[in-house]
C-alpha cells in the first residue's frame, strides 16, 4: 500500500538526485565545442551529456551575422544516481578499511584569524592517544590588546567537539581598516596558472579571508582550476611577500591510441616450467607451446579512445588529442569474430605471434623430442625430424610424424601416427590413436589404432589392436611373439617363432575392444565372485552366533549390517556386470565380419589363431596359407594374394608420392 512516508521516501532520494546534478551554461559555434567543453567542466564524458538549447546558433552568410549556441548542459540523472551509490558504496568501503588501518598518534591543533571585524576559531581534533586543544591556550592567543570580545563557551565547546574542519566566529577585535593585509592576483601569460601575492596586515588589520580571494579571482576572470585546497591551506598558514599558486589550469589528456590486448603470452621467454601441486618443477613440462581450440577468443583490439579537452584558468579552451587508430592484419587459421575486433582461433593448434599478426598453426616442428623441448600437448599436428627419446611423451590432436625411431614412449594421436624407422617400447612404451599406425618395426611396445596397423618389417613381442586390419609387407615382414588382435585380417609374410619357445597370438573376426572388456569384465566379476563367498561366511557365522545367543555384541551387530550392505552392493555390481558381459557377446555373436588370418611365407608350429573365439593351434609349421571361419569352425586354406589387403592408402593429409 502506498503511503505518504513511502511518497515522501521516494521524493527524498529524488531530491538528493537532483542536487546532485551540475549544470553548466557554455556558449560555443558549435554544438559540438559545447558538449566538449561542458565535459572539462562537469568532468564527465560526452556521452553521459545531456543538453537544452537555451539560444540556436547560425553559421552566418560570409563570416557575417554569425551567432553562437547557447546551451544549458548538464549530466544524465541516472548516472548521477548511479554516482551516488558507488560513492555511497566506496564511503563504506572505506570507513571499513579505516577501521581496519592502525591509528597514527596526531595532537590537535587550532588556528586563530582575523577577517574583517571577526575573530575566526578552526580546530582540529587530535587523533588516537593526540593531546587535544588546550582551551587556555587558545584564549592566551585570542586575547589580544585590541580584542573587544570573546565568546568563551563557544571556544570551550570548539576545543572539546573540533569545528568540523572550518571557521567560526567566537569574537570581535578593534579593526584597523588601513593595516589591512592586501593582495592581488597574477595570471600567467599563458594562462595555465594563477597566483596571489598577499602583503602582511599591520597592527589591528584584517587578513585576506577566503571570501575576498575568490572574490578576486573571479574579478580577474578566473573561472576554472580553483583550488579549493590550496585557498584553505593559505588561510590556515598564510604565505606572505611570495607569489602563493591558488588555481591552476585543467590540462588537456590525450585519447590513447588503439592497441591490440593478447589473451596469450608473445614473449615466448616468459613461459614457465610447470610445477606439481607439492610446488615441485616437472622438468618434462616445459610449457613451451601455447594450445589453442578452434572458436577459442585469442586477443581483442581495444579501440581508440577520444582526447579529454582541458581549460586555461581563464577559461579557454584546450584542445587534446584523439588517439589513433591501427589496422588489425590476421595471421593463418584465425578470424575476426562477429564484433570486428575480437580475434578468434578457426581451428586447433598453437597460438604465436607472427610478423606481429595473430597466427595459429597446425604445426609444431621439432627436431627430437628430448630434455630441451619436454613432453609435446599439441592441438594440431606434430613432426619429430628425429628420435622420440626414452620417458617423453606426445599427444597430439591431430596427426604425429617422427622421423627416427620411438623409444619407452606414450604417443598419443587422434590423427594417423607415422614412425619412419620404428619403435622399441621396452615392454612400456604405449601407441595409441583413433586412425591408424604405420611403422617400420614395432616391438615390446603396446598398439591400439581405430583403424589400421601397417608394418614394413616386423612386429616383435608386442600387444597390438587394430579395429581393422593388421598388414606387414616387407620382405621381412614378420610377427615373431606377442598378441594381435583385428576386427577384418591379419597379413604377414611368417608368423610365429621358428625356434618356438616364444608365443604369438592372432585374433580376428570380431570387434577387440569389445573382446578385451569381455575379458576384463569376466576377471571383475570372478574377483567379486570371491569377495561375494567370504562375505557370506562372515554373515553366516555372526548370523549363528545371534541365533545361538539371542544377542550380540554391538560392535558384531554394526559388522553384521555393514556386511550385509556389502553383499547387496557385490550384488548389484555383478548383476550389471552380467547384463554387459550379456550385450557383449550378443555383439561379438552378431557380428558378421568373417576375418582373415594370411600369412605367404610361413606359420611356425606354437601359433595360435583366433578367428570368432574358435582356435587353431598350428602344430606343424605350415606355408603359404590363409585361415578363416568356416561352419563354426577355423579353416585353413591355400594363401590367395588377392584375398590380401594390397592398398590402405596413405596416412590423411599424406601424399603417395
Amino acid at each position: 500500500m502506498v503511503n505518504l512516508e513511502i511518497i515522501r521516501g521516494e521524493m527524498e532520494k529524488k531530491l538528493t538526485v537532483d542536487k546532485a546534478i551540475h549544470s553548466v551554461i557554455v556558449q560555443a559555434d558549435t554544438i559540438e565545442d559545447c558538449l566538449d567543453d561542458a565535459s572539462v567542466q562537469l568532468d564527465a564524458k560526452i556521452a553521459d551529456l545531456e543538453y537544452e538549447v537555451e539560444e540556436r546558433g547560425f553559421q552566418g552568410v560570409m563570416g557575417l551575422a554569425k551567432k553562437p549556441w547557447k546551451l544549458r548542459i548538464y549530466e544524465n540523472p541516472r548516472l548521477v544516481k548511479q554516482k551516488l551509490e558507488k560513492q555511497q558504496q566506496e564511503i563504506l568501503a572505506n570507513a571499513q578499511i579505516a577501521q581496519e588501518v592502525k591509528i597514527v598518534d596526531a595532537d590537535g591543533r587550532f588556528f586563530i584569524h582575523y577577517f574583517d571585524s571577526d575573530i575566526w576559531l578552526k580546530i582540529v581534533l587530535p587523533i588516537g592517544k593526540g593531546k587535544p586543544v588546550s582551551q587556555g591556550e587558545v584564549l592566551s592567543a585570542a586575547k589580544r590588546s585590541n580584542t573587544l570580545e570573546l565568546d568563551e563557551d563557544l571556544i570551550k565547546k570548539a576545543c572539546k567537539e573540533g569545528t568540523a574542519n572550518d571557521y567560526a566566529i567566537v569574537g570581535r577585535y578593534r579593526r584597523v581598516a588601513g593595516a589591512d593585509a592586501t593582495f592581488a592576483v597574477d595570471i600567467s601569460k599563458d594562462e595555465m596558472q594563477a597566483t596571489i601575492m598577499v602583503t602582511p596586515p599591520g597592527e589591528g588589520g584584517s587578513e585576506v579571508s577566503e571570501a575576498a580571494i575568490r572574490k578576486a579571482l573571479q574579478t580577474q576572470g578566473v573561472v576554472a582550476g580553483v583550488s579549493s585546497e590550496k585557498i584553505q591551506e593559505f588561510i590556515d598558514t598564510p604565505v606572505y611577500n611570495t607569489p602563493y599558486v591558488v588555481a591552476e589550469a585543467i590540462k588537456p589528456v590525450d585519447g590513447r591510441d588503439a592497441y591490440v590486448a593478447y589473451d596469450f603470452e608473445t614473449d615466448s621467454t616468459k613461459l614457465r616450467l610447470k610445477e606439481t601441486q607439492n610446488g615441485q618443477v616437472n622438468f618434462k613440462e616445459l610449457n613451451l607451446i601455447q594450445n589453442v581450440v578452434a572458436g577459442q577468443r585469442l586477443a581483442q583490439k581495444q579501440l581508440a579512445e577520444r582526447g579529454k579537452g582541458g581549460k586555461t584558468v581563464t577559461g579557454r579552451y584546450l584542445e587534446a588529442k584523439n588517439g589513433k587508430d591501427i589496422q588489425v592484419q590476421l595471421g593463418a587459421n584465425v578470424k575476426f569474430d562477429t564484433d570486428g575486433r575480437t580475434i578468434i582461433a578457426e581451428k586447433n593448434g598453437q597460438v604465436m605471434l607472427v610478423s606481429n599478426k595473430v597466427t595459429v598453426e597446425e604445426i609444431y616442428e621439432v627436431p627430437g623430442v628430448n630434455i630441451k623441448t619436454g613432453n609435446i600437448t599439441f592441438m594440431g599436428t606434430v613432426i619429430v625430424k628425429g628420435n622420440v627419446e626414452d620417458g617423453y611423451d606426445i599427444k597430439a590432436d591431430g596427426n604425429v610424424e617422427i622421423y627416427g625411431t620411438v623409444g619407452n614412449c606414450k604417443i598419443e594421436a587422434e590423427g594417423d601416427i607415422i614412425i619412419s624407422q620404428g619403435v622399441m617400447g621396452r615392454d612400456e612404451g604405449v601407441i595409441k590413436t583413433a586412425k591408424s599406425v604405420w611403422a617400420r618395426f614395432i616391438q615390446n611396445t603396446t598398439v591400439e589404432a581405430g583403424e589400421y596397423v601397417v608394418v614394413n618389417d616386423n612386429i616383435m613381442n608386442a600387444n597390438v589392436t587394430a579395429m581393422k586390419k593388421i598388414l606387414l609387407k616387407g620382405k621381412r615382414a614378420q610377427i615373431i611373439g606377442g598378441h594381435l588382435f583385428a576386427t577384418e585380417e591379419i597379413s604377414a609374410k611368417n608368423i610365429g617363432s621358428p625356434a618356438g619357445g616364444t608365443e604369438t597370438i592372432l585374433e580376428v573376426g570380431y570387434d577387440p575392444k569389445a573382446k578385451q572388456r569381455l575379458v576384463e569384465l569376466q576377471e571383475m566379476q570372478s574377483g567379486l565372485a570371491k569377495e561375494l563367498d567370504e562375505i557370506d561366511l562372515n554373515i553366516s557365522t555372526l548370523e549363528n552366533q545371534k541365533e545361538i545367543r539371542r544377542s550380540i555384541p554391538k560392535e558384531k551387530e554394526e559388522a553384521l549390517m555393514k556386511f550385509k550392505e556389502q553383499k547387496a552392493d557385490i550384488v548389484e555390481r555383478s548383476n550389471q556386470m552380467t547384463e554387459e558381459i550379456s550385450q557383449i557377446q550378443q555383439h561379438l555373436h552378431e557380428l558378421r565380419i568373417v576375418g582373415r588370418v594370411n600369412a605367404s611365407g610361413s606359420v611356425y608350429a606354437g601359433t595360435k589363431i583366433f578367428v570368432r573365439d574358435e582356435k587353431d593351434e598350428v602344430k606343424n609349421d605350415c606355408k603359404a596359407v590363409s585361415f578363416y571361419f568356416e561352419n563354426g569352425f577355423v579353416r585353413r586354406g591355400k594363401y590367395d594374394q588377392s584375398q590380401v589387403t594390397s592398398d590402405v592408402g596413405a596416412p590423411d593429409g599424406y601424399s603417395t608420392n
